[in-house]
């Protein structure tokens, strides 16, 4: 298994911006594909952006042009920078991690960082 750990979130101003951070180790693959997720209160968990080795990435519609995910492979981190941050951004956000070839393998997560938007 893959061991996460975040770092970055806290509270901000509407308009303002974070960057989260996460540090992964173990058993890591080229094929895997690392992700951020995030879950607000009363909602169900969605997910924010993927990425993999290579660089190909997804996003969540209501994040494009506001966040940008990104991975420096020969450090494991996984990064994403939020801009013009919504209220509506508030949510527990979550590193992951998916072993797209090796089904066989679970997904890891990290514990979750708080980030709180508000005036």
């Amino acid at each position: 298994q893959v061991q996460l750990v975040e770092s970055g979130g806290g509270v901000v101003q509407p308009g303002g911006s974070l960057r989260l951070s996460c540090a992964a180790s173990g058993r890591l693959f080229n094929s895997d594909t690392m992700g951020w997720y995030r879950q607000a209160l009363g909602k169900e968990r969605e997910l924010v952006g993927t990425i993999t080795r290579s660089g190909y990435m997804i996003s969540l519609d209501s994040v494009k042009g506001r966040f940008t995910i990104s991975r420096d492979n020969a450090k494991n981190m996984l990064y994403l920078q939020m801009n013009n941050l919504k209220s509506e951004d508030t949510a527990v956000y979550y590193c992951n991690v998916r072993h797209t070839y090796y089904r066989g393998l679970p997904d890891s997560w990290g514990q979750g960082t708080q980030v709180t938007v508000s005036s």
